[in-house]
């Protein structure tokens, strides 16, 4: 009897540890987890929708807003501070007990702070501070033996501080300033600490005890100090001078930062043509290390996507802001240095709200790296593959950011910029969908004056301009292209070099497009996902601005400008009955058919590789 008990116990023990690294599931499959912050979230009221993105059939919570895990998918950090949050916080808090940092700040949460919270092993940082919380400090706070960092003051917390609190003699900083505390202070033990600000103990503030930085131990010899007059005049008279040094110090580094804040001090110089530098006060310079911290150490984990120059990563500031921190491959590499350099000055230059924005970069020997804000919804690309399907509305309302986004590289930006790889993929979705024009990794400044500029071919397969392809010459309207491109991934839901196959077409897509609008046989384009759930009129618009962006010749494509305004429902149909006039298929005598050099750009040979990048210097 004694061994089959026995091997039952290792098994359970086994079991046991199996779970709680793989985030426990329940026997109807769900994620502990998942049920865990389901319940925070349904006890607050959220009015804006930051935790829109929290689903509760969701197989884990790592892609949620708010939300960090560790690199084993197990949830570490909750921070919502400053999203004017109210309701209560749920006790289901306690069932996360892999947490190690609670930032919940500047909300409008009431009621009390539950019990439960005391059950977090590895909680490192508890801020509830400016906030509505009542009723007294739960005692089990105490039990939470790594917590150093405790931050409960501008709430209205009453009766006394818990003796098991004062206790906690790992804490580094306490604050329980401007509740209603009451009653007699316990010795509190924590290394800096203040309750200034409850008027039944510091009505005045000057009392003993209300506040504190460097509190003695209690197994200190309190008489250690006696009869050592002349050591501690030394001692004082030492600290006096180590203080006005440090005041001398301080001042001198103030006055150096407010130098460096107005003359704003270049990092590195962009050759261009009038060998100008690019100055980027505005942006925050990061610590490398700052970075290595906010996405554990770059963990595969922490992979958003890859791209030809280096990967991008999810991260976690220490105040609780999402980044996305894209790493480049070879920061010493001369290609690498050149993507580097252009995405910082194409961003510094470009800024609209569907325009990807730059927090800031770390540039080190041997890193490049650039912050960026984090992007909820992923890109256009795999956000068409995902689930929930996005609906047509969606589609269009990404369509018309997008080409928002363009519009301002192309018409209001000076120099302006030509983005040069116009894809689903480097279309981000915000947390409401909002289309966010991204990776400037190939771009190129255009004097207004300019018609185009002459580089090597770069960009996908696919989305490739017939101009820029067979001359290298690139202009906004190559940009017109590939956004004719991105319409029909929008309507299909495929990518360039998918959408054809599913019709057993090889090579000419774009023709058989313009054959299938011919027949009005335009479901057959549809993405199958959405079924019957578009606007049949709404679909034939869209087909026709994608073909008259996809026009062989630059020239009869239309601007970005005149695209917003198609796609918003005006003039669309002048245009498409003037170029309905123009026999683009008929060629001159010295030239080959647009069906042809259309073949050439998708044949065989180029439905064997998927989304290829074509290399080559800028």
């Amino acid at each position: 009897m004694g061994t089959p008990r026995g091997v039952a116990i290792l098994c359970f023990a086994f079991f046991s540890f199996w779970s709680s690294a793989n985030a426990l599931l329940s026997p109807k499959g769900v994620n502990f987890e998942v049920q865990a912050l389901m319940g925070i979230k349904d006890s607050l009221e959220d009015p804006h929708g930051v935790l829109d993105n929290w689903d509760g059939d969701a197989v884990d919570p790592c892609s949620w807003t708010m939300v960090t895990c560790s690199s084993e998918n197990l949830v570490i950090g909750l921070g919502t501070p400053s999203q004017s949050l109210s309701g209560t916080l749920s006790p289901s808090i306690g069932n996360l007990t892999n947490l190690q940092i609670v930032l919940l700040q500047n909300n409008n949460i009431t009621g009390p702070i539950p019990s439960e919270i005391g059950k977090l092993p590895k909680l490192q940082t508890l801020d509830l501070s400016n906030n509505f919380f009542s009723g007294e400090i739960p005692p089990s706070l105490g039990h939470l033996r790594s917590l150093q960092y405790l931050r409960l003051n501008n709430n209205s917390f009453v009766d006394e501080i818990p003796e098991s609190l004062a206790n906690m003699t790992q804490l580094a900083f306490l604050d329980l300033s401007f509740n209603n505390i009451s009653g007699p202070v316990p010795r509190i033990l924590a290394k800096s600490f203040s309750i200034v600000g409850n008027p039944l103990v510091c009505a005045t503030g000057k009392e003993p005890n209300c506040h504190g930085m460097t509190l003695m131990p209690m197994s200190m010899n309190l008489n250690n100090t006696v009869g050592r007059p002349k050591t501690h005049k030394m001692a004082i008279a030492f600290g006096l001078s180590l203080g006005c040094l440090c005041l001398i110090v301080l001042g001198f580094g103030l006055v150096l930062w407010w130098r460096h804040k107005h003359n704003q001090q270049a990092f590195f110089d962009v050759k261009d043509r009038h060998h100008e530098e690019v100055y980027l006060g505005n942006l925050k310079r990061f610590q490398f290390r700052e970075l290595q911290i906010a996405t554990n150490n770059f963990s595969s984990k922490n992979i958003l996507g890859k791209g030809g120059f280096g990967h991008v990563y999810k991260g976690v500031l220490p105040d609780g802001t999402l980044v996305a921190v894209k790493r480049l491959k070879d920061g010493n590499a001369i290609g690498g240095e050149i993507q580097f350099q252009t995405e910082v000055e194409m961003i510094s230059l470009a800024v609209h709200r569907n325009l990807l924005r730059l927090y800031g970069f770390c540039i080190t020997p041997s890193e490049r790296l650039l912050v960026y804000p984090y992007m909820s919804n992923g890109s256009v690309a795999s956000r068409l593959k995902g689930k929930p399907v996005l609906d047509w509305g969606t589609r269009k309302h990404i369509a018309l950011g997008a080409a928002r986004g363009l519009l301002y590289l192309h018409e209001q930006c000076d120099p302006k910029i030509i983005h040069r790889d116009v894809k689903a993929a480097n279309i981000l979705l915000d947390d409401y969908c909002e289309a966010v024009v991204g990776d400037f990794g190939l771009a190129k400044l255009l004097d207004h004056q300019d018609s185009h500029v002459t580089t090597a071919v770069r960009g996908t397969v696919g989305h490739i301009a017939p101009e820029y392809l067979s001359t290298g010459q690139s202009s906004e309207k190559t940009d017109v292209f590939g956004f004719g491109i991105l319409l029909l991934e929008l309507i299909t839901g495929q990518r360039a070099l998918e959408f054809g196959k599913s019709a057993n077409q090889k090579g000419a897509i774009l023709d058989w497009v313009k054959k299938i609008h011919q027949e009005k046989k335009l479901e057959l384009l549809v993405d199958k996902d959405l079924k019957s759930n578009y606007d049949r009129i709404e679909l034939e618009e869209m087909v026709q601005v994608a073909l008259l962006c996809t026009q062989y010749l630059p020239s009869h494509r239309p601007k970005m400008s005149e695209v917003v305004r198609m796609l918003e429902g005006d003039g669309l149909a002048e245009r498409w009955e003037a170029s309905q006039r123009v026999d683009t298929t008929k060629c001159k005598p010295h030239e080959s058919c647009s069906s042809d050099r259309y073949s050439d750009l998708t044949d065989d040979s180029l439905l064997l590789v998927q989304a290829m990048e074509l290399s080559g210097p800028r």
